[in-house]
């Protein structure tokens, strides 16, 4: 199974990979901390110190990120810019 990460809403919507990518699992951690985790992509609502958590996290990542509504990999600066500029 390929490592990956799946955008929707300007957030993460889910995550799979290994312990092999502990810095991004520590940060994801840490972002979702800071407000705790919707059950739900749509009602996710982040500070701007948990958006760039979530950039840390995809530099540390190795791995396919894809966003949710068309399918579509992302590259790494595209998933950053999504999460950080969606719906600001």
């Amino acid at each position: 199974m390929t490592d990956s990460i799946t955008l929707k809403w300007g957030t993460l919507k889910g995550w799979s990979f290994g312990d092999s990518n502990q810095k991004a699992i520590d940060l994801l951690n840490e972002a979702f901390s800071e407000s705790g985790q919707s059950m739900s992509a749509i009602g996710q609502k982040h500070t701007a110190n948990e958006r760039e958590k979530f950039c840390e996290a995809i530099d540390a990542f190795e791995g396919e990120i894809w966003n949710d509504w068309d399918g579509v990999k992302m590259t790494k600066d595209e998933a950053k810019k999504y999460i950080r500029e969606y719906n600001s």
